[in-house]
């Protein structure tokens, strides 16, 4: 049967405008969010709603229809981890595109009680009570889902750091109730038995390059001793510091353990033997020079180590060499001798000078490192300025030899070694001695220099460096320039040159400096940075070194940064107030200031 003629008129109408007229699509620009004053809040909304992933689409009206209607729910559950289980969402479209969310979050949800227990061995555990008390959010508190799962999180990362192996989370119950807005958090632990530490095992690979002997010495427990993290990580930390290993991994070997007992397996790939530097400088004083190094990690199987380095330059010439052996005796460190040879021309001073260093060197800890030598120094010297101007004449040298015993220690505790943005940093050292062959000056030397970092935003620090030292002797004169404060140039007070500040001799147009008995130094540094490599920085440095009373210099200057792949580079123009000799100085360091 044939369909009545008016049927089929109106389905070719239906078809031709099907053809004519094709489904509207218009894009989705922006997508609002108002009522939130919590960037966070704001953030996790964003993030959630799936308008956010279509900006910039066109999107037919049905597929935005649907993309609005999923807005209020997708919203009202971004809130609730912040403790919001309540929220009013308002969506409606704009116009050139924009979709609107406007939310009341309205009144949070409270913690009510609040139950958290550890059960079992680990309940008298006194870290794993730290961190029971320390759990948030406390009952009265605004339910904060966040806080909540980085505080069970925690619990459980303690628990496996503490050796609890075999614990089971046992209850972990969190019930919210809309209508008063109230939650009830029951979390229940059941430890366990609490392992310990098993023999440990190393194991070098391609190649064993130190005694076992010699590692095992860094191993600071015994054989079942409370397995705790924090000692594996201090011998992760021991082995790096003695700088034999490229690689260092310790994995506890759960799958070999025996009852409780957990060996341990160090696992360690050997660094490369030898390490060369060389480098290119220029000195006010010294000249164009250059620099080589050469540090042999490891020289036999006992872990031995040298270190040779030369500073050849036109006017200054210095050659150090050293010898390390590993000492474990008290605090890791070293045993070390080290020999030192000076030979410097300057414009105003002719000298050379031997000195041999054997010293007990360690880490006391996390923060302070000490180091106990006895010095011997031989050093001759003249003034430029005393010459009377004929080379018939031979210079007038003094000659000094001092046996004395030095003590110095250095602290850190900042936030971060390379950029620090946060914390201190300081060294104090103290030595003293007996003048003899030429020499009849006695002295007690001491010094102290303090840093102090401190971030005022992501992209700025505030840095202050402080620093005094002063000479206990009898004849300042008769002490080797090496041994007197000097002051000027990068490190004490830029925009005068090195050692430019203290104490002269000479006639107008002629004078040197010969060092002083005292010394102090300040410096107030703001750094800024514009872009994640680059930044500027401007500063001012002051202090002198003097006898009596201190005739200050200050200097200014202005500085570049960057971020380079080796470490912070630090360029600084600086110019001094007070008639310095040059009128602008420029300095060039890479690596931390501390």
């Amino acid at each position: 049967m044939r369909p009545p003629a008016p049927v089929v008129a109106l389905a070719a109408l239906l078809l031709a405008s099907s053809f004519a007229a094709p489904v509207r699509a218009d894009k989705l620009t922006a997508v609002e969010i108002r009522g939130l004053d919590d960037p966070l809040m704001v953030d996790n909304v964003r993030r959630a709603l799936s308008l956010v992933n279509s900006i910039g689409r066109d999107l037919s009206q049905a597929r935005r229809d649907y993309l609005v209607r999923e807005a209020e729910p997708e919203a009202r559950h971004a809130l609730e981890p912040f403790g919001y289980f309540s929220a009013a969402v308002e969506v409606s479209q704009v116009a050139d595109g924009t979709v609107r969310v406007i939310i009341t979050p309205g009144e949070p949800v409270h913690v009510n009680a609040l139950h958290v227990a550890i059960d079992g061995p680990g309940r008298a555990d006194p870290v794993l009570t730290t961190d029971v008390d320390a759990f948030v959010p406390k009952a009265g508190a605004v339910f904060d889902q966040t806080q909540y799962e980085t505080s069970k999180a925690r619990i459980a990362r303690r628990l496996a750091d503490r050796g609890y192996f075999d614990a089971t989370l046992d209850r972990h119950d969190v019930a919210v109730t809309r209508a008063t807005r109230l939650a009830d958090v029951d979390l229940a632990w059941s430890s366990g038995a609490r392992h310990v530490l098993g023999p440990v095992s190393f194991v070098q690979a391609p190649t064993s390059i130190i005694n076992d002997a010699l590692l095992m010495k860094q191993v600071h427990w015994k054989p079942g001793a409370p397995y705790d993290q924090a000692k594996l990580d201090a011998l992760r930390d021991t082995l790096s510091r003695l700088d034999y290993f490229a690689g260092i991994d310790i994995e506890p070997q759960l799958e070999k353990k025996s009852g409780t007992t957990v060996p341990i397996l160090v696992t360690l790939t050997p660094a490369k033997r030898s390490i060369y530097t060389a480098g290119l400088g220029y000195g006010s004083t010294s000249g164009p020079g250059i620099r080589l190094g050469l540090e042999r990690r490891y020289l036999n199987a006992r872990g031995h180590k040298a270190l040779a380095e030369l500073d050849y330059a036109r006017q200054r010439k210095l050659l150090s060499l050293e010898y390390r052996i590993p000492a474990s005796a008290w605090f890791e460190g070293w045993y070390s001798l080290g020999a030192q040879a000076a030979d410097e021309q300057t414009v105003y001073i002719d000298t050379r000078r031997i000195e041999v260093v054997a010293s007990r060197s360690g880490e006391i800890n996390t923060h302070w490192r000490a180091v106990v030598g006895l010095h011997f120094l031989r050093e001759r010297w003249a003034y430029a300025a005393e010459d009377d101007g004929d080379p018939l004449t031979p210079p007038d040298y003094r000659y000094a030899s001092l046996l004395f015993p030095s003590i110095s220690g250095t602290y850190r505790n900042v936030d971060n070694l390379l950029e620090p943005r946060r914390g201190f940093a300081g060294s104090a050292d103290v030595r003293g001695g007996i003048g003899g062959a030429g020499s009849d000056a006695n002295f007690v030397q001491t010094r102290v220099e303090l840093r102090w970092f401190h971030g005022l935003g992501p992209d700025d620090r505030l840095l202050l460096r402080g620093e005094v030292g002063h000479t206990f002797t009898n004849a300042l004169l008769q002490l080797p320039p090496s041994l007197r404060f000097h002051a000027g140039g990068d490190g004490s007070i830029r925009g005068y040159g090195w050692r430019e500040v203290g104490p002269r001799v000479g006639g107008p147009g002629n004078r040197f400096p010969i060092g002083a008995s005292n010394v102090v130094t300040a410096s107030v540094e703001y750094e800024r940075y514009f872009t994640p490599r680059w930044g500027a920085a401007v500063f001012v440095d002051t202090g002198s070194a003097f006898e009596g009373h201190p005739d200050m210099r200050t200097g200014v200057g202005i500085g570049l940064r960057w971020r380079s792949p080796v470490g912070p580079l630090r360029i600084d123009l600086a110019r001094g107030l007070d008639q310095p000799d040059s009128p602008f100085q420029i300095t060039l360091n890479i690596g931390a200031n501390l």
